[in-house]
């Protein structure tokens, strides 16, 4: 007797665990690539010209101060949309960031004010040559490899 409804107890065991692996997995999100070291963000679909970007949302102090820090590498043609409740000029550095990056500070209207090269792990301020509440960075040297500069727009700001 014992065996059999020991052989019950450890199946219907084993029933519950699968049931909740299961459970979890279908319930839990899934995350982005380097998503251990900061957490979900939204995503938004931007446009340079001819060129689609994939950007992370940094739109509340928490996000925004943290930005691209512990990150060893961004996918291709990824980056992090800073986005600031009021206009003003804008300031980065790259504490904590380990890869270089490009960033271009933009109007409202996607217009780049200025873009700007920053080298990791520097405290170097590099600022927006005017007051926005927008910016973009991208790995060092993606705006300039595709011919973008200040007076041009990124889309699909809206």
């Amino acid at each position: 007797m014992c065996k059999w409804l020991c052989l019950f107890r450890q199946r219907g065991l084993r029933v519950a665990l699968f049931s909740l692996i299961v459970a979890l997995v279908t319930i839990a999100p899934l995350p982005f690539a380097n998503a251990q070291t900061v957490g979900l963000l939204p995503v938004k679909q931007l446009t340079a010209g001819m060129h689609v970007i994939r950007a992370e949302v940094a739109s509340n102090n928490e996000t925004r101060s943290r930005g691209l820090m512990y990150r060893k590498e961004l996918a291709p043609n990824a980056g992090m949309l800073f986005v600031f409740d009021q206009p003003a000029v804008q300031c980065f550095w790259m504490r904590n960031t380990l890869i270089p990056l490009s960033i271009a500070f933009m109007t409202d209207d996607g217009t780049i004010t200025n873009i700007a090269d920053m080298a990791p792990m520097t405290e170097n301020s590099h600022c927006s040559s005017a007051p926005v509440r927008l910016a973009l960075e991208m790995e060092q040297g993606w705006f300039a490899k595709r011919g973008i500069s200040a007076g041009k727009k990124i889309g699909g700001l809206q």
